[in-house]
């Protein structure tokens, strides 16, 4: 059985690229480059949807440029699972994970990614870097925020054991 892939098309006229690094619209409230969604469905929604089945895949096959943005925000959400406990509590994580989607971290196409085979990045073009990373932080910043309203949905003093039990999971065999 195959891993689930994005459902966003790809244009390669359209679509905003950085490398094969698709820039897609996002529902955010944060401040960046992303354009604003025409859906209430966006590209983190489809990460957390398929964060947990996907996890258990270890070979994923790219068929568009969202496939790279969707394993990117899965590998984020599984880093952001290991920076929480059993029992940190909501603010505690709101804290945590805000510190994590702001931390300095490398970018894909960059040394230290761990999946630079997937993408190409053009290195030459600061702005377009520039542009990458704002754009990134910014996917960061609100993957996290919804991320930690669907763990505190059920209580606010305790993460849902449900989203903890996959720490233990590394999509790819690989982690941020």
């Amino acid at each position: 059985m195959p891993a689930y892939n994005s459902t966003f098309p790809s244009d390669p006229h359209n679509d905003r690229l950085v490398g094969n690094f698709v820039l897609l619209p996002l529902n955010t409230k944060f401040r960046g480059p992303a354009y604003q969604a025409n859906s209430d469905y966006d590209i983190v929604d489809e990460c957390l949807d398929l964060f947990r089945a996907n996890s258990f895949f270890k070979n994923f096959e790219i068929k568009s440029n969202a496939d790279r943005l969707l394993i990117y925000g899965i590998l984020f959400i599984n880093d952001c699972l290991n920076h929480l406990k059993i029992n940190t509590t909501y603010n505690e994580a709101v804290k945590v994970l805000t510190n994590v989607s702001l931390d300095d971290f490398s970018l894909p196409g960059t040394a230290g990614f761990p999946l630079n085979s997937i993408y190409s990045i053009p290195t030459t073009d600061h702005n377009a870097m520039d542009l990458l990373k704002t754009y990134l932080q910014q996917f960061r910043q609100e993957l996290s925020a919804r991320l930690i309203e669907r763990i505190y949905a059920d209580s606010k003093d305790h993460p849902s054991k449900f989203w903890l039990a996959f720490t233990r999971r590394k999509f790819m065999n690989k982690s941020l």
